[in-house]
């Protein structure tokens, strides 16, 4: 595995600087949007630098890891995140997050391009799709719900008050959260995109809730598959540094901005965003736009 795809060894330095440029970029957007750094940074690097993908799926994951063990433990401290909903959801998630970080890193990487990119269009395509104002909590939840204890009540600062919540359809859910794992660990694309949706849309957990414990539930299924690309060897440095850096600058900017930036215009601009890169990615991966 070489650092760079295809001729890109000269004025390699030229390289880290722009991409901390454009991970700051990155970072603003990805707040404004409310999606997570790596969905982004993947598709966008992987298919306009000359990094090999497989550094730029690492340094991806650990991107989405180092974003949600900032906020992790102020989400649990807090009660905004739930530690009995997310352990067998993380369970499942990070052994499907091995796995995947194991077949993409064997897979050619020209498959890896045309799947990445693929992907990448079908997030695109449910961001379209997906309502952002959430569901309302479940009435009760089923009998694996039950079993697992996965209900509770916390407290919402912004009504003041207490929500009881159940959690229902969960071996769906955990199909879902095994999809999801396998993602994460083949494509370095985190899995923020998808937690929220599946425990607030699928699993009926208050929309604040699902958010709160999709930080952690990220804690545990990125670092499962992250330990894959450093054993590999497919974590750099060079990469990861300016990466993280940048984005966590971004991101400070992006907080101060959302109370004024329009969110419909952020957020078609992220879908705009994703499906360049994701049409780049395929076209990439079957040598028609090198």
């Amino acid at each position: 595995m070489t650092l760079v795809a295809d001729g890109g060894a000269a004025l390699w330095w030229i390289w880290p600087i722009a991409l901390f440029a454009v991970s700051f970029a990155l970072g603003i957007v990805a707040v404004l949007a409310g999606v997570g750094g790596g969905v982004l940074f993947v598709p966008v690097v992987g298919s306009f630098f000359p990094f090999h993908i497989d550094f730029v799926r690492g340094a991806g994951l650990l991107l989405a890891l180092s974003g949600a063990l900032s906020a992790a433990p102020a989400l649990l401290a807090g009660g905004l995140a739930s530690l009995r909903l997310a352990m067998p959801l993380a369970l499942v998630g990070s052994i499907t997050s091995i796995a995947g970080a194991v077949a993409g890193l064997a897979l050619p990487t020209d498959m890896v391009q045309v799947a990445l990119g693929v992907t990448v269009l079908a997030i695109a395509l449910l961001m379209w799709r997906s309502n952002s104002s959430g569901r309302s909590p479940a009435p009760q939840n089923d009998a694996l719900g039950a079993a697992l204890g996965l209900q509770g009540i916390y407290h919402d600062p912004g009504l003041g008050r207490d929500i009881e919540w159940k959690a229902h359809r969960t071996p769906a859910g955990l199909v879902a959260f095994a999809g999801i794992g396998l993602l994460a660990g083949m494509f370095g694309l985190g899995a923020g995109w998808a937690n929220v949706p599946v425990l607030n849309l699928l699993m009926g957990v208050p929309l604040k809730l699902s958010v709160g414990t999709s930080a952690f539930l990220l804690t545990v299924i990125d670092t499962s598959a992250a330990w894959i690309y450093i054993h590999l060897g497919a974590v750099l440095p060079m990469l990861v540094a300016p990466t993280i850096i940048g984005v966590m600058l971004g991101a400070r900017i992006g907080a101060r901005l959302l109370r004024i930036a329009p969110a419909r215009l952020v957020r078609r601009l992220v879908m705009g965003l994703l499906l360049v890169a994701g049409a780049r990615a395929v076209l990439k991966g079957l040598a028609i736009w090198n």
